[in-house]
């Protein structure tokens, strides 16, 4: 189990999220920020926008999630 907080993945607040891969933490991120969207957390709002466009052009943000991948990976084990 590793932990990358919420400003690690480009957002604006120190939440942390737990996942055996990169891919778990990277969709609690998603839940987070929507979530926060829906709170009408302003802040948030600039990494919601940007998590939007990387799932609907997913080729494009191919460096984004490489780079959360190789983060993620370097992390220790919690």
């Amino acid at each position: 189990m590793k932990t990358m907080t919420c400003r690690q993945l480009g957002g604006p607040c120190e939440l942390e999220h737990r996942g055996e891969s990169a891919d778990e933490v990277i969709k609690a991120q998603d839940r987070h920020l929507r979530e926060a969207e829906r709170a009408g957390d302003t802040t948030h709002q600039q990494a919601r926008d940007d998590m939007k466009g990387r799932w609907r052009h997913p080729k494009r943000s191919m460096g984004w999630y490489r780079d959360a991948k190789a983060t993620f990976a370097a992390l220790p084990e919690a």
